[in-house]
Parts: structure tokens; sequence; C-alpha cells
């Protein structure tokens, strides 16, 4: 089958390879879309978390169930699904207390396993959400990062009628900023660096784009100050401007990937008594994305690129890498 492969630090291909073996706990899928993210990108730049070279990225993705494994049970040939992309070990005291997303031995599919950039997937039963006949394979697509997205609403958890700051309207922050103003919650404003994509995301939520300047949110947030905001780039200087712009009581959604480790003012975070909060993938909210995803899908249109193949794929990366795509995110069609 066809599937594109990561070979090492900037070096996608896409191959020929050998259909595996189906275990007797998988479930084979025909890949119908998969979604680009971040953490992709991220590891075609830098290596970080992949655990076996080569192995096939992507781990948003929707598709037909093929073929199941002896020992599988709940799926059959023809069920469309969608998969999760978490590989946590079930075991630890994070998972058996309800917390698999922080899972001591975490790994995610397409980094510790062949992922979605292919023809096919393979995957255990339990990898796999049942997807409702009414929404496109495109659609659930969409349900992993925006799950991920509704993990950062719940750990930011705003009171309404407060001035929200949400630094990235790349694919987690902006669908953050769209299921904020679904929910009822803003004032909104986004920060970003590309302004097609900006425009879009505040097109479709309402939001107003800032400056990354102390006065540009001062101005936004007025006498109330500036309560509540996402981290969602990665970028040391805007977390930075958001630690200082924080007000006394002030909460931070941190779910931006790193390159390296950030600086920030700490004796701020301890005088005004800030509240940080990492956001890690999901618990179930990939399961309540799936039941959202209907309502918002109008809107999801405007912010999702036309879809590309498997042989585009490797050629996108270098738009992607670079933050230039106006679109939010962007589905391989295999």
């Amino acid at each position: 089958m066809r599937a594109v492969r990561l070979h090492g630090i900037g070096d996608l291909r896409l191959e020929r390879v050998p259909v595996p073996q189906l275990a007797a706990d998988a479930v084979r899928v025909r890949v119908a879309a998969a979604g680009v993210c971040g953490s992709d990108l991220h590891n075609y730049r830098t290596g970080q978390w992949m655990g076996r070279l080569p192995t096939t990225p992507g781990h948003e993705f929707a598709g037909e169930v093929l073929a199941v494994g002896d020992a599988v049970r709940g799926f059959k040939a023809g069920d469309r699904v969608v998969g999760d992309s978490r590989v946590n070990c079930g075991e630890c005291p994070r998972c058996r207390g309800g917390r698999p997303n922080v899972c001591d031995r975490m790994g995610y599919v397409g980094e510790v396993c062949d992922g979605a950039f292919a023809e096919m997937i393979d995957l255990p039963a339990r990898r796999l959400l049942p997807l409702p006949a009414d929404l496109s394979f495109s659609m659930a697509a969409l349900a992993e990062p925006l799950g991920v997205s509704l993990r950062v609403v719940r750990r930011l958890d705003p009171p309404r009628d407060m001035p929200i700051v949400i630094a990235g309207a790349g694919p987690i922050g902006g669908l953050a900023a769209l299921l904020l103003d679904h929910l009822g919650f803003g004032p909104l404003a986004v920060i970003d660096k590309n302004p097609e994509r900006a425009a879009r995301v505040c097109a479709v939520t309402q939001a107003r784009l800032l400056d990354p300047e102390p006065r540009a949110i001062t101005a936004f947030c007025g006498p109330s100050g500036l309560g509540f905001a996402i981290e969602a780039t990665g970028a040391a200087t805007l977390l930075g401007l958001l630690v200082d712009s924080l007000m006394g009581g002030g909460r931070l959604a941190m779910v931006g990937i790193f390159s390296a480790a950030p600086t920030f003012n700490a004796n701020i975070v301890v005088e005004r008594e800030l509240d940080i909060r990492g956001c890690s993938v999901f618990c179930g909210e990939q399961r309540e994305a799936l039941g959202l995803l209907p309502a918002l899908a109008s809107r999801l249109g405007v912010l999702v690129s036309p879809a590309i193949t498997l042989e585009q794929l490797p050629g996108a990366y270098a738009e992607l890498t670079s933050g230039g795509s106006p679109f939010l995110k962007t589905l391989v069609v295999p």
C-alpha cells in the first residue's frame, strides 16, 4: 500500500510498504481522511517524540473498517470509525485514576506505531470510536483536535462575560476560540502572526485580532483586566506577554508545544497568585467533540483547506511548517 513515511528530521517520503498481518486484537481501517497536526510538523522539524524510524505519521483520522482480528468484538467490516490518538498503558496510577491523558508511558499513534498517512491503518479496537452515520469522514477527522481544544476550554474554565485572549489561531487555538464562541464565552481576542488564518478565525467567532503588545491587550480587556488566556503557539515571547498581562488571580491554559524551555517572570506568578494549567490531549472530550461537530460543521468548513493527496503531502509540509497556510487544518484524503 502507499504510505508517507518519516525517516528522520526533514525526511518525509511517499513509499510503497507491505500490508502487515492483522493482529488478533486489531482492526484494519481504510483511511478516508486524515488531518495534519502541529505535532506532526514538530516531529518533522525536531524528531523529538519519534519512538521509531521510519514510521508513518498521522493520528487524526476517520475511515471504514475493512477487517477485524479474531479477538475483536464490537466492530465489523463496513463500520465507520474515528481514531483515538493516545497510546496509554492502562496500568499506571494515572491511567487507573481516570487520567489516561497523562499516562506515565504515554505515546501516540504515528510516533510509537504507524499512523494514518497511508491507505490503511491497523489499530487495537480500543483505539477506535464509532462514527455517527450523519457525519462525513472529513468532519469526523476533526474530532481529535476538537477534543484537544475542548480539553483546553475545560481546563481554562472561564466565567461568562469575561475577556479571553488566545495566543495562536492555529488548529488548537483556533478551534478553542470556536468552541468558546459556540458555548457563549467571551468576548474573545486572538493573537497570531498569520493574518489570513487569524481573519478566518475572527470571521467565524466574532473574535478581535490583537497586536502582540501589552497596550493592545489592555485596550481590549478594559477596566476588568485580563483574567483568562490560552497559550497555543509554543512561542516564548507570547507566553511572557500573557503572564505579564494577567491580572491578580488570573488563569492561563497552556497547550502550545515549545522547541526550547521558555523563560518568563516567575515572580509575577507568585505575586499575583496566577493559575497556570497545562493541557494534554483529552480524556473523554473526543467523544463529546463528535457530538458537537454537526452544529459546528458550517463554520469548520471555512477553517479547513481543500483536501490533498498522499502524493502532495511531503511537498505540503514546507508551507505548513512555515506557518504560511491561510487555513487551520489540512486534510489528507488517501
